[in-house]
């Protein structure tokens, strides 16, 4: 069923009165300065940000700049949270009062958990999300804060579902019916909003059958019809499926907030700069025109994600886990976006680069070289080289360039160290950009670790979660050598 397959994974404002909210990430090895960060939001029309934890130079770039912050507490915290009260506390002078009071940051809400009832988590943070969510409730109360700050979980899209195909037969999942209806009133007795990650770009990771019109906002889709309603888009039947599951369970009324949507640039085939441009202007449009859905007219306030691409985060679900951003890592617009009043995206300002130099496969070098194959392995076990995958960005790049496209990323990630461009001789250091067509050879922004400490050495055991895209480009060479193209 095209309903169920959806898996939830001082600027400026875009037009009067409204303005935009985005999910600001940070698991980058190079992440732009938060200062220039904010200066960014603000530049482009956001005045509402979405933080994963509290990170004290995010916080203080953000205090004064007229930018609410829904500050995210990571599911690790959830089991001390839930075990102290005193914990609770102490979390929220440290992370909240102190930012409010000292540095004028305007925290509006706390996400409790991120997608703690995931079923991939297998039922890890069932005990502990709940009291966690009272005792961070409590806390803010005995700070003071309990009228400003309001407490929400950010949760994913398959907390409730439908057995009927559509809508009106939304309802929580069975196994954790009780513990939905026991959040959901706590937060309405405090006043604050149910969050919901909704992704039709996962319906189509998932599913190759699923019609592609209907993962976007054109109306093109052959429509969902339940009764009087056709729904032509996935966002709208997913979202309305939700509040049928309130209503049915009493709260009709109960804000909620789209914590995250939006659509991934790279690292799959329906990954691409056309397909999320399209998907998140027509999101954007829906949010400018303050649109909202058949069963409630209201519009929710829909944080897009995200911001900036991130290049250490986990690829567990898909390479394309890097590639959310609506910018670049550094702050550089990937495509188009109107944003209003006939304003479009804008780039980072005051961005400092390491030199314009690139790690490259050396002329002289043989592709048939035995020591190739190792090297890029050990390339992109340390650096980010999700673009080489199948359907990518730079999947079309011939055995040299995707040496290349190895050795750089290595050497960029490295801060152009001592010995991070030695690959067996393969490879020398150039002044001339290699990038070519829709793929881009980075040089990675300043963080000022060139000189103060040397590249791993190949015995170092810290590969960890990127094996397996090391053995996906070993797979990636071996066809290029056999045939000659990737």
């Amino acid at each position: 069923m095209l309903l169920l397959s959806l898996i939830g994974g001082e600027g400026g404002l875009g037009v009067e009165g409204v303005g935009l909210a985005c999910n600001w990430g940070t698991i980058s090895t190079h992440p732009l300065p938060p200062d220039i960060t904010v200066k960014l939001l603000k530049d482009n029309g956001f005045n509402k940000v979405k933080l994963f934890e509290a990170q004290p130079a995010v916080l203080k770039a953000l205090g004064n700049s007229g930018i609410q912050v829904m500050l995210g507490i990571p599911n690790d915290f959830l089991a001390p949270l839930a075990s102290s009260v005193g914990f609770a506390v102490k979390w929220v002078s440290q992370n909240v009062s102190t930012y409010v009071s000292k540095y004028g940051v305007d925290i509006r809400y706390i996400a409790v958990g991120n997608e703690p009832f995931l079923k991939t988590y297998k039922d890890t943070f069932l005990q502990t999300t709940f009291p966690a969510l009272r005792n961070i409730q409590a806390a803010l109360i005995k700070a003071g804060l309990g009228v400003k700050v309001k407490v929400t979980v950010p949760l994913n899209a398959d907390v409730y579902q439908t057995d009927s195909g559509v809508p009106s037969g939304g309802d929580f999942r069975s196994d954790i019916h009780a513990l939905m209806i026991s959040i959901i009133k706590f937060l309405s007795d405090n006043d604050g909003p149910l969050t919901i990650n909704i992704y039709p770009y996962l319906s189509l990771y998932a599913d190759p059958h699923f019609p592609v019109d209907y993962a976007f906002f054109s109306g093109n889709s052959t429509p969902i019809v339940d009764g009087s309603i056709s729904y032509t888009n996935v966002f709208e039947a997913n979202y309305d499926t939700l509040i049928w599951a309130l209503e049915k369970n009493g709260f009709p009324s109960i804000p909620v907030i789209i914590g995250e949507v939006g659509w991934p640039t790279d690292g799959d085939s329906s990954a691409n700069l056309q397909y999320a441009q399209k998907f998140n202007q027509g999101l954007l449009d829906r949010i400018l025109r303050g649109q909202g859905t058949p069963k409630r007219s209201d519009a929710p306030d829909i944080y897009l994600f995200g911001l900036l691409d991130e290049d250490a985060k986990s690829i567990q679900p898909g390479n394309f886990e890097r590639h959310w951003g609506i910018f670049y890592f550094d702050g550089t617009v990937k495509y188009p976006l109107d944003v209003g009043n006939n304003k479009t995206l804008v780039p980072a300002k005051g961005v400092r680069y390491l030199e314009r130099r690139w790690c490259v496969m050396a002329p002289e070098a043989n592709i048939l070289d035995p020591n190739l194959t190792e090297s890029m392995n050990y390339a992109c076990t340390y650096a980010d080289c999700t673009s080489l995958g199948y359907g990518s960005s730079c999947s079309r790049l011939d055995t040299r360039s995707n040496a290349s496209y190895a050795f750089n990323m290595y050497y960029q990630t490295m801060n152009h160290q001592k010995d991070s461009c030695v690959f067996s001789n393969l490879s020398v250091i150039t002044s001339i950009n290699p990038s070519q067509g829709t793929c881009r050879f980075e040089v990675m922004i300043d963080i000022g670790k060139h000189e103060t400490s040397r590249a791993p050495s190949p015995t170092s055991s810290s590969a960890g979660g990127l094996k397996n895209l090391a053995i996906t480009v070993i797979f990636v060479l071996i066809l290029i050598i056999c045939g000659g193209v990737c």
